[in-house]
């Protein structure tokens, strides 16, 4: 896997996505700090209101953003959000009003929102060999793993010598050495496109996506990804402090189990997407985790081993969420031209924060009315819909190249 760094310009990137990450996860940290601080006993509902309005501008934004960045210098464009991410970082140490810290990250969120999906659609146009983008995808969620491991890990060290507010200052860091790694490398131009009116450059993403059958049952496995993970960030400590009366450390080996199951999919993708096709894979890992939960709630009626039972279903639900979502650049690069690729990653990045945006909230109010076993079986129910929809929405012969009208 390690070998797709030997490409100079694809290493580069990684690097930049690396250092972003840990700044993001420093941002996390802090941001939750931040909140306590003013917010006291209200900072959940601080924190809740936070990330809905980062997932309404990723849904609203990626696609209008995508539009834009069609007709102008990806790599002038990259840098150009990293400093506006970078700027905001800087502003979040001096909030002293809760709703400054909703403006930030709306702005912030924002870029990320044109970011994202333009960086990830770079990648294919760098590495064109489907092996070393394979590896590349595999790599890239490894890092996101790590960094959702070693972060608070990070944090807390830092914590010990400086305030809270101090993180906020190694988020910008990590942006600007994002934008300087961006800066160091020459990104192959799309050839482009014809002209069209700003409303058909804004939805010709999301209309490619839908109209394209494999990436139809894409999004219907990213609501099964959304599920999953949804169910595991938002009810994780819920379950360990009122349901187990268990400490702050349980809650990480928790959260710890489910990256571990996302990093050793990672790990297994590059070798297991040689043996077997996309389709296979992806809907494998989704009918696992739907009998994952299912045997989980039923493990969870005798409670004598809950928390040596949860921690096994956290890290196979890991690793089916990382089988499930990994794959998926792959999906998108085959299905569109180059210069449409920004558009369609932007489609997929938005339709799958959208299933996030009502899988956050209807998980959370699951877990607050209802048992546990009932809320996995409720999840278990809506993960397996998104299966058996994808099953029948991706043909089992599929045509890789598919010509759009």
């Amino acid at each position: 896997m390690l070998g797709v760094l030997s490409h100079k310009v694809y290493r580069r990137l990684f690097a930049a996505q690396v250092v972003a990450l840990s700044g993001t996860g420093l941002a996390t940290v802090a941001l939750g700090l931040l909140a306590y601080q003013l917010a006291g006993d209200r900072a959940g509902l601080v924190l809740g209101l936070a990330l809905t309005i980062k997932m309404v501008a990723y849904v609203l934004l990626a696609p209008v953003a995508a539009a834009f960045v069609e007709r102008v210098d990806r790599r002038k464009t990259l840098i150009l959000l990293d400093i506006v991410r970078a700027a905001v970082a800087v502003c979040l140490p001096f909030v002293s009003e809760i709703w400054q810290i909703y403006v930030l990250i709306f702005v912030m969120q924002s870029a990320s929102a044109g970011f994202t999906p333009a960086f990830q659609a770079t990648i294919p146009d760098i590495l064109t060999d489907e092996e070393d983008y394979t590896k590349a995808l595999s790599l890239s969620r490894l890092a996101m793993d790590l960094e959702s491991l070693l972060s608070p890990a990070v944090a807390a060290l830092l914590l010990g010598f400086v305030t809270f507010s101090s993180l906020f200052w190694g988020t910008s860091i990590g942006f600007i050495a994002s934008a300087l790694l961006v800066a160091s490398v020459l990104l192959p131009k799309p050839i482009p496109g014809p002209k069209r009116p700003i409303y058909e450059r804004t939805t010709r993403g999301m209309r490619l996506y839908l109209a394209t059958p494999r990436l139809r049952g894409l999004l219907a496995l990213s609501w099964v990804a959304a599920a999953i993970s949804a169910l595991v960030i938002v009810n994780t400590v819920v379950i360990v402090r009122s349901n187990l009366g268990l400490g702050d450390s349980d809650v990480a080996i928790l959260l710890a189990g489910f990256g571990g199951g996302s990093m050793v999919a990672a790990l297994a993708l590059p070798k297991l997407l040689n043996r077997y096709t996309d389709r296979i894979l992806m809907l494998s890992a989704g009918g696992m985790s739907v009998l994952v939960l299912i045997g989980l709630a039923i493990a969870l009626q005798s409670t004598q081993y809950a928390f040596g039972a949860i921690l096994v279903g956290w890290f196979l639900t890991g690793f089916c969420y990382s089988a499930i979502l990994t794959p998926s650049g792959r999906l998108l690069a085959r299905s569109a031209e180059p210069v449409d690729r920004p558009a369609v990653f932007a489609a997929q990045f938005a339709l799958s924060h959208a299933c996030w945006l009502v899988l956050y909230p209807l998980t959370g109010a699951l877990m607050t009315y209802l048992r546990l076993p009932v809320t996995l079986i409720i999840v278990a129910v809506l993960s397996g819909a998104g299966v058996i929809a994808a099953r029948q929405l991706w043909p089992a012969h599929d045509i890789e190249e598919q010509h759009h009208a």
